[in-house]
């Protein structure tokens, strides 16, 4: 059973930084994308930042370019989000997910994504 659980999370003021991390167990390091969600109250789950299976490919919403970085690390089969230059508009419950086995590719549609974390929540104080 796949697992993903993250931390890192919690309360930055503006401008600040935070690493979010989501390590995974159940599943193969490389068997298929993953990425970074996050949702407020009331709203739909959105896409931050998704990375496919092998690492190189990575896409980010345009509200976080330049400030968000996805990375992975297949050895510790561990996937991070690197959040600089934080704003209050970035407080959100912040969520890792990862595709079936076999989908490779990275996509922007949370339905895509099949394991999700519990979520972390980052709050932005100004």
């Amino acid at each position: 059973q796949v697992q993903l659980v993250e931390s890192g999370g919690g309360l930055v003021q503006a401008g600040g930084s935070l690493r979010l991390s989501c390590a995974a167990s159940g599943r193969t390091s490389g068997e298929s994308a993953m990425g970074w969600f996050r949702q407020t109250p009331g709203k739909e789950r959105e896409f931050v930042a998704v990375v496919d299976w092998s690492g190189s490919s990575t896409y980010y919403a345009d509200s976080v370019k330049g400030r968000f970085t996805i990375s992975t690390d297949n050895a510790e089969n561990t996937v991070y989000l690197q959040m600089n230059t934080l704003k209050p508009e970035d407080t959100a419950v912040y969520y890792c997910a990862a595709r079936r086995p076999g989908y490779y590719s990275a996509s922007y549609y949370p339905t895509n994504y099949d394991y999700w974390g519990q979520g972390t929540q980052v709050t932005v104080s100004s």
